[in-house]
């Protein structure tokens, strides 16, 4: 057996899930299937996260969670377009409810989770403030354009890009996706590697840091296995969602729930991961993990569906309302406070929290 695939339910799990959401797509499943699939579903996101670990192991940072970012974001906006041509104008603010669900899971609740499981074990977390930097500005830049802008601008009616306007978000967003993963990888990759704290500059290395990398098989097997499991993640997030919708009606909440539920499904296997790597003292790969993840679900959505608008029909909503862009100004002021020192503390922790928790909260009672 191949050393880093000898977890044999990494592999039989992803397989089961996927076999299982051929058998249930566009059906309406009974309570006992509902709850086989929503266990098939956790257990897709676990695998992916090892599978993903294996990859990071091998290529190394940051490239391993730029592997994990864009993989299950091209999934995530292939499933967003599916959705909106067959959802007819009720999926008009589909895509933004899903770039902007993403943007706050990532930046409040991802990176609140990560600095609270870091600063339980040290007091001080420590990252790189370069590295991070960069991609708050690319992420803060990246949402202003394209989820603030629209509700401003006069050209077309309502929140909503002109032809011309979409176009011009698309290509900015695509360049400015393109030149932040060339500045990860290349150019400045040292920005975005691990910051050793000094307490922890001493502490032995870990089981995990001694193993040898994979080889370029298991890598490879690794990889596909990934993409399954991330395919099974957001394929059965959907099978499951007229049960989560069902619920949603049934508590009378606003059905913008439902669209926060499926995305909190989509991001677990980064969220998983970037707690991880807290665990390990790597604050950077979990930030790289959260805002990776956040500017991959913009560069690439919104160029998706400016090209998909040309067949769909219905408008396009893309600005947010007053209440939402509140909650985006307040986390992109809130995060550069918390980067700018390359420092953190339970309290930044506590306070990326609060504001994920006034996020879902309002989406319940707005």
């Amino acid at each position: 057996m191949l050393r880093y695939l000898t977890k044999q339910w990494t592999i039989a799990v992803p397989l089961l899930a996927l076999l299982a959401l051929a058998l249930s797509w566009g059906r309406v499943l009974p309570p006992v299937l509902v709850i086989i699939v929503a266990v098939l579903l956790a257990g897709a996101v676990l695998a992916a996260v090892h599978h993903a670990e294996v990859i990071a192991h091998r290529v190394g940072e940051p490239f391993g969670s730029l592997v994990l970012a864009v993989a299950v974001t091209v999934i995530e906006v292939a499933l967003i377009v599916s959705l909106m041509i067959s959802g007819g104008e009720h999926s008009a603010s589909l895509a933004r409810d899903t770039v902007f669900a993403a943007v706050m899971i990532t930046c409040n609740g991802i990176v609140g989770l990560s600095l609270l499981r870091g600063a339980l074990r040290r007091k001080v977390v420590v990252f790189n403030a370069e590295g991070t930097g960069g991609a708050l500005a690319t992420v803060a830049t990246l949402s202003t354009l394209s989820l603030a802008l629209p509700t401003f601008t006069t050209s077309a009616k309502g929140p909503a890009f002109s032809a011309a306007q979409l176009g011009f978000a698309a290509v900015v967003s695509l360049l400015l996706y393109g030149l932040f993963v060339l500045t990860q990888t290349v150019r400045h990759r040292d920005y975005f590697l691990p910051v050793t704290t000094e307490a922890a500059a001493g502490a032995p290395a870990t089981a995990e840091e001694h193993a040898p990398r994979p080889s370029a098989r298991d890598t490879m097997i690794s990889l596909g296995l990934l993409l399954v499991a991330l395919v099974t993640v957001v394929g059965l997030a959907k099978v499951e969602s007229p049960v989560i919708e069902l619920a949603v009606s049934s508590a009378g909440l606003p059905q913008a729930v439902v669209g926060v539920v499926i995305a909190l499904l989509v991001l677990l296997p980064e969220t998983i991961a970037a707690v991880r790597a807290a665990k390990r003292d790597q604050i950077q790969i979990s930030l790289n993990l959260a805002l990776g993840s956040a500017m991959a679900s913009i560069g690439l959505t919104i160029p998706v569906i400016a090209v998909a608008s040309i067949w769909l029909t219905g408008p396009l909503v893309l600005g947010l309302g007053a209440t939402h862009l509140v909650l985006l100004g307040l986390t992109f002021v809130v995060t550069t406070l918390t980067v700018v020192p390359g420092r953190a503390t339970l309290l930044q922790s506590g306070v990326h929290l609060v504001l994920f928790a006034a996020f879902l909260f309002l989406a319940i009672s707005p």
